[in-house]
């Protein structure tokens, strides 16, 4: 586990209804009773170091949530040449009850941005499970001018959904970026988008679907 990383505690409320999982054989699978337990194997990348990204679960194990608090792109003015793109990848171990799978059914993000007419920000994310080579990528893209919070919202059809595979633990993988482009906008002032809030919590939320693994 990455040394100073959050695990629970006090973070931002989750706020996620159920995502039952459709079963093949005609009905829904509701979350599993028992609660899952996500742990943090790495967290690496220069939207998340050390100590500033934390990890929830829903009470209802329909959710979790990644809290970020030192997550910013920026280009213009003094800005540092490598600032205009920042990332952070999660590999989470989750654990969960015998007999059940999950997908990532739905994810929320939201932060803050300041464009400048001619900039642009964008907002990217992918999935994956360790091992496997099926990987879900989301772009959201932001034009300026803009001023204000900005929220994205990646779904993904039943019959696209990567499933984890039943039987054996393979991490979780999550991949996101916050990236600024200047475009024509003028080179003196500066554009920003940030993962982030002026108090430093905002939640990313995963929504989970849930079906039973072969001959539960």
């Amino acid at each position: 586990m990455a040394s100073g990383l959050l695990l629970g505690g006090a973070v931002a409320a989750l706020v996620a209804a159920a995502v039952p999982a459709h079963n093949p054989s005609g009905g829904f699978v509701d979350p599993p009773p028992d609660k899952i337990v996500i742990d943090v194997a790495t967290v690496n990348g220069s939207g998340c170091p050390a100590g500033t990204a934390a990890v929830a679960v829903s009470e209802d194990n329909t959710a979790f949530t990644v809290t970020y608090s030192d997550y910013l792109a920026q280009v213009g003015g003094n800005s540092d040449p490598t600032a205009f793109r920042k990332n952070c990848q999660l590999n989470l171990i989750v654990h969960v009850p015998q007999g059940f799978t999950y997908a990532i059914a739905e994810a929320d993000y939201r932060g803050f941005a300041s464009l400048q007419a001619g900039a642009s920000g964008v907002q990217r994310a992918s999935y994956y499970f360790q091992g496997s080579s099926q990987t879900a990528a989301k772009t959201h893209t932001f034009p300026g001018a803009y001023n204000d919070n900005w929220q994205a919202t990646d779904t993904t059809d039943w019959a696209q959904l990567v499933w984890a595979p039943c039987g054996v633990q393979r991490n979780f993988n999550i991949n996101t970026e916050v990236r600024v482009n200047a475009g024509t906008s003028s080179p003196s002032k500066v554009s920003f988008m940030t993962m982030d809030s002026t108090d430093g919590d905002i939640s990313t939320i995963y929504h989970m679907a849930w079906k039973e693994c072969p001959g539960k």
